[in-house]
């Protein structure tokens, strides 16, 4: 008996050793990673890892600017680490090799996959170079961007703020922003990334005082565009609220797709009946639309009690209810949403979006805003969403939205 108690013993007290030598081996603290793009360009980001304050449990937080991203399903077992996004779909599986983190980057499409090789060092505070750099040139200041490739172009505005040779900024479009994006400019080199789960941008260019050339987008494992910028302070984009409109004639939108739980939800239900009402066209993909939902969570919470509602009719990458429920469930769980979440039968390709509100000219983008009155007539709609990583733009819509609702409500 004794000598079957001191083995158990041993036993457990190697596995607890295994255990805690696994655990270890994520260093907290600071950490620089990389995904490689098929042309070999590497986009970098920076996390920290930390132990959550309640359950002692590893996190992550990835940065990209002022964004802190947490990342709670971390999972270290012997030398592998698997880290599952908390949305988009997307996850990491790899493995320690000394004190690195090396493996692959994987985003879950809705017949493939997308995968790029990942890897991370700890004790690493840089994002692009190791040494500081010096430069003549100052990006900060509002700049008229052109994106192009050899099937399409398109324009937007580019807002940086730079501080000695550190870079932040974004770039605003007709369909949202490209969100936080971090870098530095070296002599007369320009370098911006970051990676959210969903997305992966690298941007390179020249700069001079007042434009930038020879600009390359890489976004995740094999796009690239090009692009180039012209100073220019009074750069704007088309009214977001003109891009999206209902065919002639008509008045109001109707829409019935279920809940998560498999109940219909219809624009003609009582709920809706005499309130203000916002129908938010979102996927479970798309960052901006992330950055919508958290703030229209927040404001539901605020005014529904003033007969203020508010439904999100989700188009995801794929038809499959079971698969599409997941993703938007986290959604619902991460941003405490209040509001019914609806699985449409239509995927974001562009004809099948289309499709899914007949009533409307065409679905543009995603996020797309529609503000309804008591009178269930559409007054409104906002094709795109300017988030928090847009600073005074996020804080003007704000205001405008405000006023827009409490106006309504007041009718």
């Amino acid at each position: 008996m004794k000598k079957s108690f001191l083995l158990a013993l041993s036993v457990s007290l190697l596995l607890l050793s295994s255990c805690n030598n696994s655990e270890s081996l994520l260093q907290e603290g600071r950490w620089r990673a990389t995904l490689e793009t098929k042309s070999g360009n590497e986009i970098p980001f920076n996390f920290d890892v930390k132990k959550d304050s309640v359950s002692g449990e590893p996190i992550i937080e990835i940065i990209n600017g002022d964004e802190r991203l947490r990342v709670d399903d971390v999972s270290v077992k012997n030398d592998s680490i698997a880290i599952i996004m908390p949305f988009f779909d997307s996850e990491f599986k790899a493995a320690f090799e000394g004190d690195q983190i090396k493996g692959l980057w994987v985003k879950h499409l809705a017949y493939k996959d997308v995968v790029m090789p990942f890897s991370a060092e700890p004790d690493q505070d840089f994002r692009f170079f190791k040494a500081g750099t010096k430069t003549s040139f100052n990006a900060t200041g509002r700049w008229a961007v052109n994106f192009f490739s050899a099937e399409d172009s398109s324009q937007a505005v580019g807002e940086f703020v730079q501080s000695e040779s550190k870079l932040v900024g974004t770039f605003l479009t007709t369909t949202g922003d490209y969100r936080y994006l971090e870098g530095t400019i070296a002599g007369n080199n320009l370098f911006l990334s970051c990676f959210d789960g969903s997305h992966a941008y690298l941007f390179t260019g020249k700069i001079d005082s007042n434009t930038i050339v020879n600009g390359k987008f890489y976004s995740g494992a094999g796009g690239v565009e090009q692009w180039s910028a012209v100073r220019n302070p009074a750069a704007q984009l088309p009214d977001a609220y003109s891009l999206t409109k209902l065919k002639q004639g008509l008045k109001r939108l109707d829409f019935a797709y279920p809940d998560l739980n498999k109940q219909i939800v219809s624009s003609k239900d009582e709920r809706f009946k005499n309130k203000v009402v916002i129908v938010q066209l979102l996927g479970s993909w798309c960052p901006n639309c992330m950055d919508e939902t958290r703030f229209m969570s927040a404001f539901y919470k605020e005014n529904h009690t003033r007969g203020f509602e508010v439904v999100g009719l989700a188009f995801e990458r794929t038809t499959d209810f079971d698969r599409s429920k997941k993703n938007v469930a986290n959604i619902q769980k991460r941003f405490e949403v209040g509001y019914p979440l609806l699985i449409t039968d239509k995927t974001s390709d562009k004809k099948q979006r289309d499709a899914a509100l007949p009533a409307l000219d065409r679905i543009m983008g995603f996020p797309t805003t529609i503000i309804i009155d008591k009178k269930g007539q559409v007054r409104k709609i906002h094709t795109g969403f300017s988030g928090p990583g847009t600073g005074k733009h996020y804080t003007d819509f704000v205001k405008e939205f405000t006023q827009t609702i409490n106006e309504l409500l007041a009718e």
